[in-house]
């Protein structure tokens, strides 16, 4: 069986695959809450979803369909969970893009969006799956037309909560055999999943295919890293250098002023002497007239 992140590819191509949309449905029965007919004729649009992000190097699995009725769903399997701003982008862009000139708001098809994340999406409380619509503090919802679930792997309980959630969060999340073999009892479909990810884990070219992704994304995350350090290395550098200038100039101003204030004195001096000596001539003076 694969491992780490080499193994989330394995998962995207198996939800991200047209052939395998019962597999697809039958997880999203899982996570949703709507009509089950709903699911009768899913259509994946996209497989891949154009990046429009510098940080989507961490989506591994990103994937548009629709519904019967055209709402629109959308899936995320990322290795990092940092991306409130960017999942509520993605978000918008999905209503915004129905919006073709001439097009009524009331053609607006609802828009989910699933994001599946090897790490804490939600840090609050125990639960693994969130579920965001617009709903006022108490509760009473404004519209179900948009809707973002997240699902934490880190937070899925080592014990089952009887839900078929769990299980298909375990399929993602898990590479050890003994599960597997568990899970393939659980539906056809889970049957179908585990089967479907043992032959491409098996398949060398397809392994070889997924690791040199996994390289390619670690290198890309190392060289990004890189620089910042070093962007971060040349502003301390920087500042440094900014310190030491400002510290000298500083200190070239603290002479002036000690400088300034020995003239001052100075003057001061001279300003003491020239009245010591205006007093004396005064003295004289009525000396004189006194004669």
């Amino acid at each position: 069986m694969a491992s780490s992140t080499t193994r989330f590819w394995l998962i995207s191509d198996i939800f991200g695959d047209q052939r395998n949309v019962d597999i697809l449905a039958a997880f999203l029965r899982s996570v949703l809450d709507i009509p089950d007919d709903e699911y009768d004729q899913l259509t994946i649009v996209d497989p891949y979803l154009k990046k429009g992000y510098e940080d989507d190097k961490y989506a591994i699995l990103d994937v548009k369909l629709h519904t019967v009725s055209g709402s629109i769903v959308h899936i995320e399997l990322r290795v990092l969970a940092d991306m409130e701003a960017r999942t509520i982008y993605s978000q918008s862009k999905l209503v915004t893009e129905q919006m073709a000139s001439g097009n009524k708001w009331s053609s607006i098809k609802r828009t989910i969006t699933i994001i599946i994340t090897d790490d804490i999406f939600v840090p609050e409380g125990d639960k693994y799956h969130h579920q965001f619509r617009y709903r006022t503090k108490d509760g009473l919802e404004f519209s179900d037309l948009t809707e973002i679930n997240t699902l934490d792997l880190k937070k899925l309980p080592p014990d089952d909560d009887s839900t078929d959630l769990w299980y298909w969060m375990k399929f993602i999340k898990s590479d050890n055999e003994e599960d597997m073999d568990m899970l393939a009892t659980r539906s056809p479909q889970m049957k179908k999943a585990v089967g479907v990810l043992k032959e491409l884990s098996a398949d060398e070219a397809t392994r070889l295919r997924y690791e040199a992704r996994e390289k390619a994304r670690r290198d890309l995350e190392s060289q990004i890293e890189k620089a910042k350090r070093d962007l971060e290395a040349q502003i301390e550098e920087s500042d440094k250098k900014w310190k030491s200038v400002v510290a000298v100039k500083e200190a070239e101003i603290a002479d002036k002023d000690a400088e300034i204030a020995d003239k001052d004195a100075e003057i001061a001096d001279k300003d003491a002497e020239i009245a010591d000596k205006d007093a004396e001539i005064a003295s004289l003076k009525a000396q004189i007239a006194g004669k």
